[in-house]
């Protein structure tokens, strides 16, 4: 087969949209077939729905297939929605086993009955539709190769021939004993030098890394990377062998993982495209809106304790923002490494008082670094050395508190079962300006006197 240049995505998407101006579908399909599986997939994917519609049942079933593995899920599952069931059928044939059963299990029930009882490898996919989405189960794709320890090289190398399996499912060969349970791991380099009449037991690694079908994705990505993966097989309780996660499964795992604690640290449940129906970005977005309402109020009910000291002191307004912001910034950075920790299993429970204890210096060393610019700025700008201190003092506090929150909200949202990434942000942003004002205010209060 030819190389294929690297090509310019925007010359070819503008090429397509001429020939769809033109009416020459021929053309367009010839033009998507040409290209790498992904780059088909980001044309696609920027025609509109009614062009996806005319252009899918114009195309071979394998380029088809190749288009909808790329997709988003939520993509695939309003093209499959608009499509008609023979078509979906040709399309979900071609596709591998765990891409089939993402499909399937986002479509309603019948249709996604229809189209099982019509592929060939519809055990393997009802297999795979058992398990939910977000488990090591849930990405996991099926086992087509199956070695057993007392085979010999020649008869596993014979065995790879008559199966002539897909080149992404034979990076590692995992070893079974005759009741399926799994053994060992064998590569390939290790196959091809060995000579044949070698036992696969006598050169396999009889400690493979293996993770539970129900253990969380996150799990498995952690174990993949940790350990330089390409592949990981996955077990059921009693250790027999259901099926493997491989490389490229583990980099879709990751990604969404990281976009789903990047919306949560933003205070938005789900991930949303940009062009989302109004109503289910107000019906995802409000709620959390009006909590951070409510915590609010706590921020609002400190500064109207202190209404009478802020009439006596107006040039105490003015500092409101530096005190709250710098800090603000502070458990933003506080709570964005703690998180992050906890995801990657960088932060076990047990040491918290470690990453507390961290954070709580980090914090008194940049509050007072912080403390002392902040109070220099309010003493030449006001001209008032105590306005100053009452400032500076008010930031530095504030700042170690703000490494507190960083901390323990996360931490103990994770303890009571709560998404860290969602629940903490409106917390920690709660405790920083509640404290703030307070410790402001309060400091001012007791030192008025001199500041009148």
């Amino acid at each position: 087969m030819a190389l294929k240049e690297i090509i310019n995505m925007d010359e070819v998407l503008e090429q397509i949209r001429l020939e769809l101006s033109a009416g020459n579908w021929d053309a367009v399909t010839s033009l998507l077939e040409t290209l790498r599986r992904s780059d088909q997939a980001e044309v696609f994917s920027d025609l509109p729905p009614e062009q996806q519609q005319e252009i899918l049942p114009l195309m071979d079933p394998v380029n088809s297939a190749d288009i909808l593995e790329e997709l988003e899920d939520e993509e695939v599952l309003e093209i499959a929605n608009r499509m008609e069931t023979d078509r979906l059928v040709e399309i979900v044939d071609e596709m591998e086993p765990d891409e089939a059963a993402d499909l399937l299990g986002d479509i309603p029930a019948e249709q996604a009955e229809a189209v099982l009882q019509r592929i060939d490898e519809s055990d393997e996919v009802r297999s795979l539709l058992e398990h939910p989405d977000e488990t090591a189960g849930g990405v996991m794709t099926s086992m087509d190769v199956h070695i057993l320890a007392d085979m010999t090289v020649d008869e596993t190398i014979q065995h790879l021939r008559g199966l002539s399996p897909d080149s992404e499912t034979i990076y590692y060969l995992f070893v079974e004993d005759k009741a399926g349970h799994l053994v060992g791991v064998v590569s390939l380099r290790d196959l091809v030098v060995a000579k044949p009449s070698t036992i696969i037991r006598d050169i396999m690694d009889d400690d493979p890394i293996y993770i539970q079908v129900g253990a969380d994705q996150e799990e498995a990505s952690r174990l993949m990377f940790r350990y330089d993966l390409l592949a990981l097989p996955v077990v059921d309780a009693n250790r027999k062998l259901v099926g493997m996660i491989t490389y490229d499964d583990l980099l879709d795992v990751l990604e969404e993982e990281a976009t789903e604690d990047i919306y949560r640290l933003g205070g938005v449940p789900k991930e949303q495209p940009a062009d989302v129906a109004l109503s289910s970005a107000i019906k995802t977005r409000l709620p959390w809106l009006i909590l951070n309402l409510v915590t609010a109020l706590l921020s609002a009910t400190v500064l109207s304790v202190f209404e009478d000291t802020i009439a006596q002191v107006a040039v105490l307004a003015a500092f409101f923002p530096i005190v709250a912001g710098v800090s603000g910034s502070a458990a933003t950075q506080a709570l964005t490494v703690t998180v992050r920790g906890l995801a990657l299993g960088d932060i076990a429970p047990k040491e918290g008082f470690k990453t507390l204890g961290r954070e709580l210096l980090l914090g008194l060393v940049n509050g007072v670094s912080i403390g002392i610019i902040v109070a220099l700025i309010a003493f030449v700008w006001k001209g008032t050395p105590l306005l100053g201190l009452v400032v500076g003092a008010a930031t530095l506090l504030n700042m170690v508190c703000a490494g507190l929150a960083g901390v323990v909200v996360p931490m103990l949202m994770q303890k009571l079962n709560f998404d860290p990434a969602l629940a903490s942000p409106i917390l920690v942003t709660t405790t920083t300006d509640t404290l703030g004002y307070l410790f402001y205010l309060g400091l001012a209060t007791l030192l008025i006197a001199s500041l009148v």
